[in-house]
């Protein structure tokens, strides 16, 4: 800068010298003070500095703030800045004559306030003003507003019943001499929810281990009334019932560590095998769906149960064990309809802790499927960190976290079952 204030800067002068680095500092400059460079050909006008030589004389149709003179009081010239040195502008500028882009406000017509640094993305001459929190299609809903949806679908809180229930009883015992495949889950579950959408359900836990009454929140300590006085001792079924707090509709009658001995003590009594028939049948009030949960065996206790059913509803777990005992499960069950109970059925097959990360988990869907046909359900239960969870609560998933995947499995399964049960009524007197 000399003395009578004149620079020799090119980016004030203008001169076709060295460009200066723009990382050069100039604290005592004001902007008002440096010209604007030409804006390149299609290129919007400066809004702000001091005008280029030839802007706003009216040759090239913009007035001296660089603004189209017929453009539209709502629009906005955009300035764009680019990386070039100022003679590199200059000569581009001096061969293409400056033309404002004009581009519509953004904005929506009410009294939307402007960001903090008063810029707004650009936008197509005809484009719409769309707000990204608002949804243009049902499945764009966000997730935790789906899962709400979901989560009172499956609770019902009017307590309609949404569910058709059967004309009669169905006695459905759910089996598999192997452990581990989700049977105590897939009853507890199922109940549960039938029992939210309008049936009267009886939960019969018959495993010794007592998880069912577990998720059910029922007292099964010792001492407490239990399915093994009615085999035992003949104690009619009311007597041990037990109503499920917090769940409307739903009875359960539970198992204690008494019934570990029940395998060796019916051995010596008199029809055996038809104790729990005798009592379900006696049992003096109605229900739409009585859920017997076996033990992993093949014992008395799960001939006690195929004996009182009708249906028997087996869960296989999406992995090469739980076919491999298949074959006998239903040799037991054909014997059983032979001898015992000519109207047992293999009525529902239901696929349980299906990982679709899998190549085995489809290979054995696919198995399945080919082998019962139409018995499988629709419904596949996944692998849900939600349904592990939920017994340690003395809940079920349904009561746990009703918009979780598992939650959402067990419902579709049960309302499969409940339409099934009004196509196809099933009688124990048939």
């Amino acid at each position: 800068m000399h003395d009578d204030g004149r620079y020799d800067d090119p980016r004030v002068t203008g001169s076709a010298g060295d460009p200066v680095s723009r990382e050069t500092e100039y604290p005592n400059w004001r902007p008002s003070e440096v010209p604007q460079s030409p804006p390149e050909p299609g290129r919007n006008a400066p809004t702000s500095g001091v005008p280029w030589s030839g802007a706003g004389d009216g040759r090239d149709g913009t007035d001296a703030s660089g603004r189209p003179v017929n453009a539209s009081p709502d629009a906005r010239v955009i300035p764009i800045r680019r990386n070039t040195s100022a003679s590199a502008r200059f000569e581009v500028a001096a061969a293409h004559p400056p033309t404002a882009a004009v581009v519509p406000d953004p904005r929506p017509a009410s009294d939307t306030p402007a960001p903090a640094d008063g810029s707004y993305p650009s936008a197509a001459p005809e484009a719409a003003y769309v707000s990204r929190e608002t949804p243009t299609r049902e499945e764009d809903d966000p997730p935790l507003a789906m899962e709400a949806m979901r989560a009172v679908q499956i609770l019902n809180p009017s307590g309609e019943v949404t569910m058709p229930r059967p004309d009669r009883t169905r006695v459905m015992c759910v089996a598999n001499q192997k452990g581990g495949v989700g049977k105590t889950t897939t009853t507890v579950n199922l109940a549960v929810a039938l029992a939210l959408h309008g049936n009267r359900v009886l939960v019969v836990d018959l495993d010794p281990q007592g998880n069912a009454s577990t998720g059910l929140n029922v007292p099964h300590h010792t001492g407490v009334p239990d399915v093994y006085d009615c085999l035992i001792n003949s104690v009619p079924l009311e007597d041990v019932t037990q109503a499920v707090e917090g769940i409307p509709n739903l009875w359960c009658v539970p198992a204690t560590i008494d019934l570990a001995g029940a395998e060796i003590e019916l051995v010596s009594v008199v029809a055996r095998e038809s104790r729990l028939d005798r009592a379900i049948t006696a049992y003096p009030g109605h229900f739409d769906y009585v859920f017997i949960d076996c033990p992993p065996s093949l014992g008395l206790l799960t001939v006690n149960a195929l004996v009182a059913a009708q249906e028997v509803l087996i869960p296989i777990q999406c992995e090469y064990y739980a076919l491999e005992g298949l074959n006998q499960l239903i040799n037991n069950i054909n014997l059983v309809r032979q001898h015992l109970n000519p109207q047992l059925e293999v009525s529902t097959i239901l696929l349980t802790m299906y990982d679709r990360r899998t190549r085995l988990a489809d290979a054995v869907e696919q198995d399945v499927r080919n082998h019962f046909g139409d018995k499988v359900l629709q419904a596949v239960i996944p692998r849900n960190v939600r349904v592990s969870e939920a017994p340690s609560y003395g809940q079920s998933v349904m009561t746990y976290d009703p918009g979780s995947r598992g939650a959402t499995s067990y419902f579709e399964a049960a309302q499969e079952i409940a339409e099934r049960g009004v196509k196809e009524p099933v009688s124990r007197n048939a």
